[in-house]
């Protein structure tokens, strides 16, 4: 019986040609190749085309897309009149919902979304949305049917007192507001019974809102009688509308007006971060790097 080479350790794969070995000359290197190809190398496999890789990259833009809906921006339908001429009724706008996450909270002057704090949507009209619909909103394209939200600005935050008398102007700490933004012919304040006039102390953790249209909008002022005296919880509020999308001929931003910033309010610095994409877009962009670091990672093992 021949003795196994390899049993005492013998290197096969380089002997010396004088020994009656059957490897290669020494100054010819070692053949290499595959396995069951008679030496021959592998032939690399072709990527894969586009369309195979599209179902991917929708797959993927469509988890982004709900990852930023969730945690960092979402649009809005404005339904109402209550914050004309700022967003009039059919406008889309993005709200940032990444900084509440940070710890940032409301401040003057912003237009934010918050759930409905206590019924102060009762007796509003409701829509069945089809499965299309509901498809758009659960990826963040279209707002929730069964999702309960306002839009307002934020005239009070917690320590702050909001006053108003007569027609205006309304007062925050004492300090008069100038507030070009109010709809054209509105006072700042309404002269009825019913929360137009008023002087209210706004909690710690709360904040107080108003319509920009003052006479058509039903807002902190005529929600005093519920559980939270018309005060909104912070912990309620969705984001700040940053953005108004859509139409086109709209698009513009929603900066806190110049009155807010005067001497005595007491003004709080914003550490909030303006986003200025829709969803769909962050997702794509997300998602395309994705798809060509498996294209690259697939064509280089392929090489191997």
């Amino acid at each position: 019986m021949a003795a196994d080479p390899a049993a005492d350790g013998a290197v096969t794969s380089g002997s010396d040609p004088m020994a009656g070995g059957d490897g290669p000359p020494a100054d010819e290197p070692p053949r290499t190749g595959g396995e069951g190809t008679g030496g021959a190398a592998p032939k690399p496999k072709k990527p894969r085309s586009f369309w195979k890789e599209l179902p991917i990259l929708i797959g993927i833009a469509l988890v982004l897309a709900l990852l930023i809906k969730t945690f960092l921006v979402q649009a809005f339908s404005i339904p109402s009149a209550s914050m004309e001429n700022t967003l009039k009724e059919g406008d889309r706008v993005l709200v940032d919902k990444l900084t509440p996450w940070f710890g940032s909270e409301p401040e003057r002057g912003e237009v934010v979304v918050f759930h409905d704090p206590d019924n102060w949507l009762a007796g509003e009209a409701t829509t069945d949305p089809n499965a299309f619909q509901t498809f758009l909103s659960w990826i963040g394209l279209m707002p929730s049917a069964e999702e309960k939200d306002l839009i307002k600005r934020v005239v009070g935050v917690g320590g702050d007192t909001v006053t108003c008398k007569g027609t205006g102007p309304l007062t925050v700490n004492g300090k008069a507001l100038n507030e070009p933004y109010v709809y054209p012919g509105n006072t700042p304040c309404s002269q009825d019974d019913q929360g137009g006039q008023f002087s209210v102390k706004v909690p710690k953790g709360y904040i107080w809102v108003m319509g920009d249209h003052r006479q058509n909008s039903r807002d902190s002022r005529y929600n005093q009688s519920d559980k939270h005296h018309g005060m909104v919880p912070v912990d309620q509020v969705v984001g700040r509308a940053i953005v108004k999308a859509w139409p086109i001929n709209r698009w513009g931003t929603l900066p806190v007006p110049d009155t807010f910033d005067q001497d005595g309010l007491n003004t709080q610095s914003s550490a909030s971060t303006a986003l200025t994409v829709a969803p769909q877009g962050l997702a794509l962009a997300g998602a395309v790097p994705v798809v060509l670091w498996r294209r690259r990672r697939q064509e280089s093992s392929d090489t191997r």
